[in-house]
């Protein structure tokens, strides 16, 4: 397992009963996590938190604030600043155990020889990942994502990191038909970095469902990956998709490649745990 160790300003507190006790920089986020099965353990650390987010039976959920809590606020990860901000979904803005993540496109883009290294992210969110790879000697990134207010949110975290010098273009679309426009233009990427959610839906109302998509998703993306390429990272989150199958449809798309599979997670610090926030997948030439 890939554990996202680094951090300072992000800490999982606590873990149990279908929920996590999370510090971002110095406010304390009560949010839930359904595969946490097993029990709380310190029941007095809980009582900390400044806000908790409760899931309701019909589907979504609200945020009960234990005090006022700034609209955002911001916290570092090494040389990256990003904005926080609790959303009616219970997302922050951030997943911090993508981190492992960022660490491998820094220490990939950083090392490659190329000095025009395209890069692209694709579902995109609110970029961390995207400016991981603009703090780096990467010529240019495309960043693409339907939501116009993640775009927007990634906007501004380039702003925070004061990465606006670089080339970073933002475009609003459909992840597909991105892709096939780019491969009639015959583009390509020395980087690609992916994370498409287990469900979705387009601006235009098109439909992506993880499990009857990812296999168009990956044949496209094969076409518009450089032959010099440095590296395909692809992060999932749906249920029921085990490193093993990642691994499986990754090697039979990219042949001869090398691939790794494997989880990535958060330290607890309460008792040395492991949470367990998804899988991840790696193609590369070396």
């Amino acid at each position: 397992m890939n554990i996202s160790n680094d951090w300072k300003d992000y800490e999982c507190l606590a873990t149990g009963d279908k929920e996590k006790l999370e510090r971002w920089g110095n406010i304390i986020l009560n949010r839930p996590d359904p595969q946490i099965i097993w029990d709380k353990q310190n029941l007095s650390l809980w009582n900390k938190c400044d806000a908790h987010y409760h899931r309701s039976n019909q589907g979504g959920g609200y945020w009960e604030f234990n005090k006022k809590l700034p609209e955002y606020w911001t916290i570092n990860y090494k040389n990256l600043t990003f904005k926080v901000s609790p959303t009616n979904f219970k997302h922050t803005g951030i997943f911090p155990e993508q981190a492992t993540n960022w660490n491998y496109i820094i220490d990939k883009l950083s090392s490659s020889n190329n000095q025009e290294l395209r890069v692209l992210n694709l579902f995109a969110y609110t970029g961390c990942a995207t400016m991981a790879a603009a703090s780096t000697k990467a010529a240019e990134i495309v960043h693409v994502d339907s939501s116009k207010g993640m775009i927007e949110w990634a906007k501004e975290n380039m702003k925070l990191c004061h990465l606006e010098q670089k080339k970073i273009r933002f475009i609003q679309d459909d992840v597909i038909k991105f892709l096939d426009r780019e491969i009639r233009r015959g583009r390509t990427y020395h980087a690609i970095i992916m994370d498409p959610p287990s469900y979705g839906r387009g601006p235009n109302k098109e439909i992506w469902r993880f499990e009857d998509n990812i296999q168009e998703l990956l044949a496209k993306v094969k076409k518009i990956l450089d032959p010099k390429f440095e590296f395909l990272l692809i992060s999932v989150y749906t249920t029921g998709t085990s490193p093993t199958s990642l691994k499986n449809i990754l090697t039979l798309t990219f042949p001869n490649y090398n691939i790794e599979t494997g989880e990535i997670g958060l330290p607890v610090s309460e008792n040395n745990l492991t949470l367990p926030c998804g899988i991840y997948g790696k193609v590369s030439r070396h």
